[in-house]
């Protein structure tokens, strides 16, 4: 099974992903996953809150106009 360093991890994700749910950001799991590792490895935060700000403006800027 799980040891309890995984067990423990997975539960801080699941908690995390939780507050991400009521919080709306539109995460899914595995991009949160990855946010809270480079986090752990000492990227700043605030940069990654707007370095997915960024994409995602980039991302809804470059989807083509419905025609009506």
């Amino acid at each position: 099974m799980f040891d309890m360093d995984e067990e423990a991890a997975r539960n801080s994700l699941d908690l995390a992903f939780y507050m991400s749910n009521i919080l709306e950001t539109g995460l899914d799991r595995h991009t949160l996953s990855l946010l809270v590792a480079l986090c752990e490895l000492g990227l700043n935060p605030e940069a990654l809150a707007a370095l997915v700000k960024e994409v995602r403006r980039e991302n809804t800027s470059s989807l083509p106009t419905p025609n009506v």
